[in-house]
């Protein structure tokens, strides 16, 4: 009997490529993992709504484990699983990060919000980095703070009471600074809470979470969901928001493009996300003849 797998893919400096889109290579590869019983998974600090965008017109469907962890949804778009913040916590986080005029984005059931006057001051913040630092590539962050709006489902907000609303349910909490200073003084902030989970998915971010919620906390509840033991998935990802997972899976795969500390963890490293690192997993798991799963 053939023994089910599951394969959980990180979206950003994964699956997408340097210019956040999904090769057609990738797409077809994942088709064809599909196709031999593969249970393709999508893993992403994104919100699910941004995600369904981002696979609109690929023709595939996938669970999705969204905002670092805390929610699952079917492939039906429908909610399965959800961890949010404990709404006093994430308004005591807010509220701070509002008072030290940080950029954030809050991700909720169908909206990201985020201040009105956030761009601006990102904006302000990468001229003075710039300014102080000529020799920057200064496409590099603008390209780093296009990634950012360029995600589907903002509502622009005047304050975070906004958000007060019992009927809001917070499941994470993105900041981003060009001011590295700032960004570990925001760090530090929350490094000791013991009821957070802490993590960065890039350069000039962190992330908050409730202290359950992980991509590898949400891959063992799914793959016991679809009765799939942990001995038969994959996960592959590039940034420290994929550790949880990597660390955890039956067999975890570092991007070529992955920082150092996922690389150490990872049992194996594959190609980069512009030279469809994720294809050549998939293909070559497919070559090898999947038949009695592949994680050893």
């Amino acid at each position: 009997m053939k023994l089910k797998m599951l394969m959980a893919i990180d979206l950003d400096g994964t699956l997408l490529n340097k210019h956040n889109e999904i090769s057609r290579e990738n797409i077809q590869a994942m088709k064809e993992a599909q196709k031999n019983g593969i249970e393709i998974v999508v893993a992403t600090g994104r919100a699910h709504f941004d995600v369904q965008e981002i696979f609109k017109h690929t023709g595939i469907r996938t669970w999705i484990i969204g905002a670092n962890g805390a929610t699952i949804h079917k492939p039906d778009g429908q909610l399965f699983l959800s961890t949010p913040l404990d709404k006093d916590k994430a308004i005591e986080i807010l509220q701070w990060l509002e008072q030290e005029e940080y950029y954030y984005e809050v991700f909720s059931d169908s909206a990201i919000f985020t201040p009105q006057k956030g761009r601006e001051l990102l904006s302000i913040e990468m001229d003075r980095l710039i300014s102080a630092n000529p020799e920057l590539d200064s496409e590099e962050l603008k390209s780093a703070a296009l990634k950012q709006y360029s995600q589907s489902g903002f509502v622009f907000i005047s304050s975070y009471k906004e958000l007060l609303k019992p009927s809001i349910n917070i499941y994470n909490i993105l900041v981003f600074s060009f001011d590295k200073e700032k960004l570990n003084r925001g760090w530090n902030k929350f490094q000791d809470c013991n009821d957070l989970t802490l993590v960065t998915s890039a350069n000039y971010n962190f992330e908050l979470e409730h202290i359950e919620a992980s991509k590898g906390n949400a891959l063992k509840i799914l793959a016991k969901e679809l009765g799939i033991p942990l001995s038969q998935t994959i996960a592959i990802g590039d940034s420290m928001n994929d550790y949880s997972m990597i660390s955890i899976a039956g067999k975890g795969i570092a991007m070529g493009n992955a920082c150092e500390e996922i690389k150490n963890i990872a049992k194996e490293v594959t190609l980069s996300n512009d030279e469809h690192g994720v294809a050549y997993v998939i293909n070559r798991l497919l070559k090898k003849g999947y038949k009695n799963g592949y994680c050893s």
